[in-house]
């Protein structure tokens, strides 16, 4: 097994704690309805917290899929987040989990600092396309600023 690994950082004018709260409290709830694609966010097994299996139901090109995402870490005290792609559609025949570790901090201004570490756990010696790593990206992009504009458009929610 081979890993592939991606870091990025970004900045917000959003407060670090708001978006916490929108990317993981109230993430099951709130994506579904700023990402038009995804139509439910469902915990499978556990409560939530690190173990907890959640599926996440999305149509792409007109069909219903699903994924199925491992919660492998809440620190709501330190705005972290973890957790791995372990199934479903958007899974790359070639990888066999992606795990997201998200952590955010305070930045200028009253905004936050986003630091994001991507791992492609890829099976043997095989790797992703790079159509796949790019459409991964895109897909973590569009959320975050789905997320993020959901926070600037509704200033009371914190």
């Amino acid at each position: 097994m081979g890993v592939i690994n991606f870091e990025e950082e970004t900045t917000s004018i959003v407060a670090p704690a708001t978006l916490h709260k929108a990317f993981v409290t109230d993430a099951d709830n709130l994506i579904p309805k700023v990402v038009h694609v995804i139509k439910s966010i469902d915990i499978v097994e556990g409560n939530g917290g690190s173990g907890t299996i959640k599926k996440l139901t999305f149509v792409e090109g007109g069909e219903t899929k699903y994924d199925l995402h491992k919660v492998d870490l809440v620190d709501d005290a330190n705005w972290a987040y973890n957790y791995s792609i372990v199934g479903g559609d958007s899974l790359p025949d070639t990888v066999e989990k992606i795990s997201f570790e998200a952590k955010l901090s305070a930045g200028p201004n009253g905004g936050s600092i986003a630091k994001l570490s991507v791992k492609y756990f890829t099976k043997g010696d095989a790797t992703p396309s790079e159509e796949e790593l790019k459409s991964g990206k895109a897909k973590g992009d569009g959320l975050f600023k789905a997320l993020e504009g959901y926070c600037l458009a509704n200033p009371d929610y914190n």
